[in-house]
């Protein structure tokens, strides 16, 4: 991987960290790090996080929204937002921030579809066990060591 790729890819993971801090702020639930990689060269990184109600899908994605547009980093897709879904999309390129009610995520069961897909360890506030397969951490799976 050239110096080039490698610092697109630390950026990447900084900003799907970011992401996954701004859903541990705005009180997300079972937020999970994939690292797609391995997976697919569509996107780099998927944050999937369970919300528990509309209005909360809807700010966390506006407040998402809001950084990434602050940071210069523009929404290339957004879906979900104008109705009573189960499940908001913001489409940012490399990271995709996937936003659920409890139902829509065992409905679409992600980590069953990409079960293939490294789990990130993150450490969030709100969420102290975030961590869900321990033998992954950004190390381990190529990731910027922090």
């Amino acid at each position: 991987m050239s110096v080039t790729e490698n610092s697109q890819v630390d950026e990447n993971f900084e900003t799907a960290r970011l992401v996954a801090r701004i859903a541990d702020d705005f009180r997300g639930k079972d937020i999970l790090l994939l690292d797609m990689r391995p997976i697919t060269p569509i996107v780099d990184f998927f944050i999937v996080v369970t919300a528990t109600s509309q209005r909360q899908m809807k700010a966390l994605g506006e407040e998402v929204a809001r950084v990434m547009k602050k940071r210069g980093q523009h929404r290339l897709g957004e879906e979900g937002t104008d109705g009573d879904g189960v499940w908001v999309l913001q489409d940012f390129g490399d990271v995709v921030l996937h936003v659920f009610t409890s139902e829509g995520r065992e409905l679409y069961d992600l980590e069953g579809l990409w079960a293939d897909a490294p789990r990130v360890g993150l450490e969030l506030s709100q969420n102290p066990a975030v961590v869900t397969d321990s033998s992954t951490t950004a190390e381990s799976a190529d990731e910027p060591s922090e």
